[in-house]
């Protein structure tokens, strides 16, 4: 079980569990009684690709391949293919047998390149010794689903009698209030929440709900703000 250490708006913090939502399960394809299988079959061999055709042909290429379909490999075209393993290629189509060195380019408006350097490690700090805090912002909820796109929700959950007090203060608090609280990570609750490393940077909004002594702390997660084109 993952866990996240969250403190609110009091600096009364407590380390508890946190796990994904799950999800209602997409509409089965298939007509009544039978269900749609998905196969993949091969459509071409390296020696049918655009690349190898144009090397060997070159400029009757298209000649070539009106009068023999030199594209097709009668003995592999058209094989099911079962498990796959990737293979991941540089630039040059060349296997690569290690792990690639991560280059982060920074570019300008115009797209040209301004830098490059090596790409830094980013640590996961919902679980640090900085607590993910409540920063005190409150947003609507009609607002901020007209503002952020959720990516992701995740539930908090306690862990005893203790952090059960803890979080359902903080939600009936926020379900009191018909409202989303804003979480930071860092020192001063002004980073992004990031969960695991090099893991994509969200914004937290945390939302309340209590039915009698049970309660619902869920956690919203969003990297993209909506905003009207100007």
């Amino acid at each position: 079980m993952r866990k996240i250490h969250l403190m609110n708006e009091t600096s009364r913090d407590a380390t508890i569990a946190m796990e994904s939502i799950p999800e209602a399960p997409s509409p089965k394809l298939g007509v009544p009684g039978r269900t749609v299988v998905f196969h993949r079959y091969l459509a071409s061999t390296e020696a049918g690709l655009h690349a190898p055709l144009l090397a060997a042909h070159g400029e009757h290429l298209a000649q070539a391949l009106v009068d023999g379909d030199p594209e097709i490999d009668l003995e592999q075209v058209g094989r099911l293919i079962g498990d796959t393993t990737p293979v991941y290629l540089s630039a040059d189509g060349e296997v690569l047998h290690v792990s690639p060195t991560l280059v982060d380019v920074l570019l300008n408006a115009d797209g040209t390149e301004r830098d490059r350097k090596p790409a830094a490690d980013t640590p996961g700090n919902v679980n640090d010794v900085d607590a993910v805090r409540v920063v005190g912002k409150r947003i609507a909820k009609a607002e901020a689903i007209t503002k952020f796109a959720f990516r992701r929700t995740v539930a908090i959950r306690h862990v005893d009698g203790l952090t059960y007090d803890f979080l359902y203060a903080m939600a009936k608090q926020l379900a009191d209030e018909g409202v989303l609280a804003m979480l930071g990570a860092g020192a001063k609750g002004r980073d992004p929440l990031v969960f695991q490393e090099n893991g994509t940077p969200y914004r937290g909004f945390l939302e309340g709900r209590v039915d009698g002594p049970r309660y619902q702390l869920l956690l919203h997660l969003s990297n993209l703000e909506l905003r009207v084109p100007t």
